[in-house]
């Protein structure tokens, strides 16, 4: 699970919160950047020698760094993406894990109200079903990330909710591992996360988000449903639209209800529009591309992972396990290069419009802007960057 917005780098110092003590941060020697962390650890309930083992042995990992810069497949257009992470073995894959775990499932959605389909697909995409959980020693990725200056009120918490994670005995320092980011076991949590939600879902008494996947569906569940979870909402549908369309109200800045969008001409492509919800219209490549209407519980996707194409492919991913058809790709304009995407983020941040990090991915931020300057250029506003769009500005 990636929940980490990009932040400007910061270089600071604050009083932790470790009895006033002057602690980093971040950056700068990476051995007082520890014991600042260890006095911390040590103010929330920490025994000194507890704290001394949980650290011992820390080091920064540069492999995590060069992994927290290198996120190039998020600039894949969402068919490529989707095409490359939903494969037909991980599609047969994922139907036979949703028969050979029926009873934890039912008891997903009993419990916590999720729709098997949606923690089934997150499972996959996130460890292939459990298969590939990283193999990064979790305490060093965390406090690596603490000390880098990129987003330290991210990691730095997280470092904290592992040694309480350790203090319990639900965490080794020196063999725990997982993703580059910290995240732990096969639905890929984050310590915090594993504090809040964790749940003993084989009945065995512990929490090993790890070895058992009863314990990683349950727990992955339970933090949908405190991220804020609907039972019995749908979350995604294929949608087939009119070719007159406005499309300036298409994306995710605009929710109209359901029976408002069938009164534009807007239908589900099986079935109908789910009845007394609000719902957007969302065009992944525009407005010759594939369709879908997203509800209020899509939303919901992006507190497990920011990215747009990434959420997108996770939800379309969930229908799929749970019976809908592949979805018409219709013949959208082709996408842009990597280099053309950020050079249009530069001209659209020179507009003003606040694209978030120069990075070559059509992220929710650049969405927006590039359907204002559609709109102001008297284009179709459907969101999808053309270079006709690059050209205009």
């Amino acid at each position: 699970m990636h929940r980490f917005p990009l932040f400007p780098l910061v270089f600071i110092a604050s009083l932790a919160s470790a009895g006033g003590a002057l602690a980093q941060t971040c950056g700068g020697s990476f051995n007082a950047f520890v014991e600042g962390l260890k006095r911390e650890a040590m103010a929330e309930g920490l025994s000194d020698k507890q704290a001394k083992a949980f650290f011992a042995g820390v080091k920064q990992d540069q492999r995590v760094l060069k992994a927290d810069r290198a996120q190039g497949v998020f600039q894949k257009p969402f068919a490529e993406f989707a095409g490359r992470v939903i494969s037909q073995n991980r599609l047969q894959t994922g139907a036979a894990k949703m028969k050979a775990y029926r009873k934890t499932l039912d008891a997903v959605e009993q419990k916590f109200g999720v729709s098997r389909g949606v923690i089934v697909a997150f499972w996959g995409l996130e460890t292939d079903f459990g298969a590939f959980q990283g193999d990064f020693n979790t305490r060093d990725a965390l406090v690596t990330l603490a000390h880098d200056c990129r987003r330290p009120d991210l990691f730095r918490p997280q470092v904290l909710a592992a040694a309480k994670l350790y203090q319990r005995g639900d965490f080794d320092p020196a063999r725990n591992q997982g993703a580059w980011a910290g995240e732990i076991g096969q639905v890929q949590m984050l310590p915090e996360d594993i504090l809040r939600n964790g749940t003993d879902g084989d009945g065995d008494g512990h929490v090993d988000l790890r070895g058992s996947s009863a314990d990683a569906l349950m727990s992955g569940a339970r933090m949908l449903r405190g991220l804020g979870w609907k039972a019995g909402q749908p979350w995604m549908q294929e949608v087939v639209v009119p070719a007159n369309l406005d499309w300036s109200k298409t994306g995710l800045e605009t929710e109209l209800a359901t029976n408002q969008w069938a009164q534009m001409g807007v239908k589900a492509r099986s079935g109908a529009l789910a009845g007394g919800l609000k719902g957007s219209v969302l065009l992944p490549m525009g407005r010759k591309g594939p369709a879908f209407m997203v509800y209020p519980n899509f939303r919901v996707l992006f507190e497990w992972n920011k990215s747009f194409v990434y959420v997108t492919s996770a939800g379309y991913f969930a229908t799929r396990l749970e019976g809908a058809p592949k979805f018409d790709l219709g013949q959208p304009d082709p996408a842009m290069s990597g280099n053309e995407m950020k050079a249009l983020q530069q001209k659209l941040t020179a507009r003003g419009h606040d694209v978030g990090k120069i990075d070559g991915i059509l992220g929710e931020k650049t969405r927006a802007a590039v359907q204002a300057e559609q709109q102001r250029l008297g284009l179709p506003a459907d969101a999808w960057p053309t270079r006709a769009l690059l050209n205009g500005l």
